[in-house]
C-alpha cells in the first residue's frame, strides 16, 4: 500500500485549470481498483492518495499520465507501507 503526497509546484488557479483531467484521471484509478482514497490537504496547499498498487515501479508508471504529472504542475513523494491494524471495513487492507 503506498501514500502518495503531492506537492504543488505552481499556483492554485493554474492547479484549477487541470483539475478536471486530474478527476478523469483519479476516477479511472478507482475503477481500476488502483487507488482507495484522495483529497486536498487542508488549508488546500497539496494532496494525498492512498494506492492500493503492489509495487513502486508499477504506481510510477500510473503517475505518468496524470495531468498535474504531466504539465509539471505537483510533486509526488511515495510512501509505502504495511497496515498491521485496520478497522473491519478495510480489513482487505491486510490481506
Amino acid at each position: 500500500m503506498f501514500i502518495i503526497n503531492l506537492t504543488y509546484k505552481t499556483e492554485l488557479k493554474k492547479i484549477d485549470h487541470f483539475l478536471d483531467e486530474h478527476i478523469e484521471f483519479l476516477n479511472e484509478q478507482y475503477e481500476l481498483g488502483i487507488f482507495i482514497a484522495s483529497g486536498r490537504k487542508i488549508p488546500r496547499t497539496d494532496g494525498v492518495i492512498l494506492s492500493i498498487v503492489k509495487s513502486k515501479s508499477e504506481l510510477e508508471k500510473i503517475i505518468e499520465v496524470d495531468s498535474f504529472k504531466i504539465n509539471e504542475l505537483a510533486d509526488y513523494k511515495l510512501t509505502e507501507f504495511v497496515p498491521s491494524k485496520t478497522c473491519k471495513e478495510l480489513k482487505f487492507l491486510m490481506e
